[in-house]
């Protein structure tokens, strides 16, 4: 699973993708997990980020899925209609 750190803004977009991506690599599993319990401060970049481990996990043809998502976070998704391509974890 790939933690999300406290917070996630644009200052620490690059270096968050960074390491999930090398997260992600490393993993063997048919599914990427993300925990996002964790974040606390966020703005558009955790979307970005999120989005962007999204699209590299699904072009490796593993599925993908983000485990505790804020409900602020889970709302800007909505609004700005990418809200169901962070499919909750089951």
């Amino acid at each position: 699973m790939l933690v999300l750190p406290a917070e996630l803004t644009h200052r620490q977009a690059t270096a968050c993708l960074r390491m999930l991506l090398q997260g992600l690599r490393m993993q063997r599993e048919p599914g990427v997990v993300v925990d996002a319990s964790a974040l606390a401060v966020f703005d558009t970049a955790a979307l970005a980020v999120l989005l962007e481990c999204r699209r590299e996990a699904l072009a490796a043809g593993r599925t993908f899925a983000v485990q505790g998502l804020p409900t602020a976070l889970r709302g800007m998704a909505g609004l700005y209609g990418v809200g169901t391509l962070l499919a909750p974890a089951s």
